[in-house]
């Protein structure tokens, strides 16, 4: 009884440290999203009443993930140099500072209510601030819960990283249904926009207190010679003392082996390549174009404003329900067989999309085309894309490389959502056939060359590149 007893406390605290991390995920998700209910009443009063042009109104919905890219840029150098704890706390203040200001550009420097091209330049500084938040959250985050989680349970808690994220656009859809519901348009226009944007000040200080309740991770204590430290963590962690020793030997000898810590490249390239390229196909899949133009795209195919809005919802939870299967079975299964799968699904949805779309029908085919391709996403790329490059790259080389990875994910991001409505112009046909085919790409990639990871330690993975370094050689 003692032994369940302690069992169940040591899975408790693993489980509390985790959600605490995930917090990232969800202000990812509802920074990313808050924008949605605030959009036309930015346009109205900073775009018309300036007299700007659609481009400008563009650039300010897509400010955010400017910063998500320098977020991810700066995050390597943060982590290996402050932590991965004391990073999240970076972002959790960078959260609530980009929530309160959007909310209130005109602090102490203009006129409430009056809007300029200067008031309009310091708002999507603030946007950006929000978003550096977003692109350090979505690299320490998964890196943090892989670094303090157990190998037999790590895919599944790092999995939970991703619906947090779904999770976060969720709620920010209904705290911005609640605060529009039953006023007047005048009132949103005016003041309900700066309340979606403030309420995300809420998360985001309660991510900054729970953070220090946190640890930080055992990998960075030893990275920084806190080995004592690094034990104490690991204890908690793994309930045995002689399971500790074994990691912490583990750790060190990693640490330690690969004299050359400053390059980048001291255990090869293909790390690298596989790092980034699993952050490219997880974009150019399609998929944050099935996110961000849900409404648009249901529309465009014959639905009212209403039926599309409700055709989102259905969207949105069968993300979830598919997010769950994924976490589930990642440590079941693994992570190839996922991605695989789950490629192969998004393949089929996106050609059956551009073929139907080509032929001008529309209708439930349509729809269920579209919840094919986006549930096959969210049962892998989705969650097993975090989970993967959490894992794969080296303890030496993990700050500098997971921030390559994720910078190269919003950039990703950000040119498959800007060229989306230039290329349904041309032809809806071959825009989502573009995407299916990316699909099909992104399974013959995993297939070729990225490693099975499942039920093994973060250090006995780094053994794979160093064989790959060696054939080099």
């Amino acid at each position: 009884m003692k032994s369940a007893t302690k069992t169940n406390n040591y899975n408790l605290y693993i489980i509390s440290v985790t959600l605490v991390a995930t917090l990232g995920g969800l202000l990812f998700g509802y920074d990313t999203a808050v924008i949605s209910g605030a959009e036309q009443s930015i346009k109205l009063y900073f775009i018309d009443s300036l007299g700007l042009s659609s481009f400008i109104h563009g650039l300010t919905v897509s400010s955010a993930l400017m910063g998500c890219i320098i977020g991810g840029l700066v995050s390597g150098y943060f982590s290996n140099y402050i932590g991965r704890k004391k990073t999240l706390i970076l972002a959790a203040v960078l959260f609530f500072i980009s929530a309160l200001g959007s909310s209130y550009p005109e602090f102490l420097f203009f006129e409430f209510g009056n809007p300029s091209i200067s008031l309009l330049i310091v708002f999507n500084l603030y946007r950006i601030i929000g978003g550096i938040g977003v692109g350090i959250a979505s690299a320490i985050s998964p890196t943090y819960i892989s670094e303090i989680s157990p190998q037999d349970i790590r895919g599944r808690l790092v999995s939970w990283y991703q619906f947090a994220v779904i999770f976060g656009q969720l709620i920010v859809y209904f705290v911005n249904w609640g605060i529009a519901n039953g006023q007047p348009i005048a009132w949103i226009n005016k003041i309900g926009w700066r309340y979606m944007f403030a309420s995300e000040a809420i998360p985001a200080a309660l991510f900054f207190i729970l953070l220090f309740y946190v640890p930080e991770t055992p990998r960075y204590l030893v990275s920084k010679e806190k080995e004592e430290q690094a034990f104490h963590i690991l204890l908690k962690i793994n309930g045995s003392k002689e399971k500790a020793k074994e990691i912490l030997s583990e750790i060190h000898k990693s640490i330690n082996t690969v004299q050359s810590s400053d390059k980048l490249f001291c255990f090869g390239k293909k790390v690298i390549l596989v790092g980034i390229l699993l952050s490219v196909f997880q974009q150019f899949v399609g998929i944050n174009v099935a996110l961000y133009y849900a409404p648009r795209i249901f529309e465009s195919m014959g639905a009212g404003k209403n039926v599309s809005m409700m055709q989102t919802v259905i969207m949105g939870m069968v993300n979830v329900g598919f997010t769950i299967i994924a976490i589930q079975t990642v440590d079941k299964w693994g992570r190839k067989p996922l991605l695989m799968i789950g490629s192969v699904g998004m393949a089929i949805g996106m050609f059956g999309v551009a073929i139907l779309a080509q032929n001008q029908i529309f209708g439930i085919g349509t729809l269920l085309f579209i919840i094919f391709y986006t549930a096959s996403f969210m049962m892998s790329w989705g969650p097993i894309c975090w989970v993967l490059l959490s894992e794969i790259f080296p303890n030496k080389i993990r700050g500098q490389a997971m921030a390559i990875a994720v910078a190269a994910q919003w950039a990703a991001n950000f040119f498959i959502s800007s060229t989306y409505p230039p290329m349904i112009e041309i032809s809806a046909g071959l825009t989502y056939g573009f995407y299916g085919l990316m699909s099909i790409c992104a399974a013959i990639f995993v297939w070729k060359m990225v490693p099975e990871t499942k039920q093994k330690s973060l250090e006995e993975l780094e053994k794979i590149w160093k064989k790959e370094t060696k054939k080099i050689m």
